[in-house]
């Protein structure tokens, strides 16, 4: 049982070194992904609903909605035990719920930002709230908050005029790197709305073993830290196997034959005759003969004693 049980601790130190050599390697990552917001969009008029999750996300579950407003970082629901899932703002205020948005797990993973604007204005610009691949097609929309129809709008990028469109539509075929920047747009009659930035994104094409790679600035740290690991592994593998087999070893004591038996090896013992006889007297030798004696199969030498007259002195 002691051994079973040593054994067994064994193989479960080994496990939980194994997963936590898989967290480690986890999150060695770069920040991936980024919180959905639903609507997909940037801007809001307040008391607008907004939905912000994170469930998901890299294939995981147990997100945090993490936000900064006014340099105030905390979740998005009121108490940490209670914050995973999504972020849901029934009626959003410009004050309370413009700022930066992210997820967060365990505090050691953490995803992109999106920044969220409530305005409290007639005109928002809705351009999407996470990145547009190189190469797609992307539009952007000007409204006001009647949403009304037929708006004549202006577009701006970087604070230049882009385009004037009698649809309140901006759209830009097959994006590319140099079509990133803070985009408004204005409606003449109701105002201009707020920035919003668009980020793009190229294409990534890499193999299924390189998708598990981190950065090349974290490949010599990660590195570093499977080989110890491995090492680690290894040794408490060796170490767990050589007190499992000293436990297991049986010592067989190998029974010595009595002093009986080894005192008459020889054949034929002539016992010692006094050199000095005393006048008149016989003296004696005793002979002694190893008599084969069979109990249960196995030889057993028996003592027999002879005396012999070897005359008087």
């Amino acid at each position: 049982m002691e051994v079973t049980a040593l054994c067994i601790r064994l193989l479960m130190t080994v496990l939980l070194l194994l997963v936590a050599h898989v967290d480690l390697s986890d999150c060695q990552r770069a920040d991936a992904g980024f919180p959905q917001v639903v609507p997909n969009r940037q801007q809001f008029f307040e008391y607008e609903p907004i939905t912000v999750t994170c469930e998901g996300l890299e294939g995981l579950t147990g997100w945090r909605v993490v936000r900064r407003i006014g340099g105030d970082v905390k979740t998005c629901a009121a108490s940490w035990s209670t914050s995973t899932g999504p972020c849901k703002i029934k009626n959003a205020l410009a004050a309370v719920d413009s700022g930066e948005y992210w997820c967060e797990m365990g505090g050691a993973k953490k995803s992109n930002t999106v920044n969220i604007t409530v305005t409290g204005g007639s005109v928002i610009l809705e351009s999407p709230a996470f990145p547009v691949m190189v190469g797609d097609d992307v539009t952007l929309h000007c409204r006001n908050k009647q949403m009304s129809s037929n708006l004549t709008a202006a577009f701006f990028k970087d604070g230049h005029l882009m385009e004037n469109s009698s649809m309140a539509n901006l759209t830009i075929n097959s994006v590319s790197k140099s079509d990133e920047g803070l985009y408004t747009c204005s409606i003449p009659e109701d105002g201009q709305s707020s920035a919003s930035w668009l980020i793009v994104r190229e294409h990534t094409v890499t193999s299924p073993a390189a998708d598990k790679v981190p950065h090349r600035g974290l490949q010599l740290p990660l590195l570093l830290c499977i080989t110890v690991s491995f090492f680690l592994v290894v040794l408490l593998l060796l170490m767990g196997l050589l007190q499992c087999w000293k436990h297991q070893t049986i010592t067989i004591d190998i029974p010595t034959s009595p002093p009986s038996i080894q005192s008459f090896c020889s054949p034929l013992t002539v016992a010692e005759v006094e050199s000095e006889a005393a006048p008149n007297r016989e003296t004696y030798a005793v002979i002694t003969n190893l008599r084969r004696v069979y109990d249960n199969e196995e030889p057993l030498f028996m003592p027999v004693y002879h005396t012999l007259s070897l005359g008087t002195a």
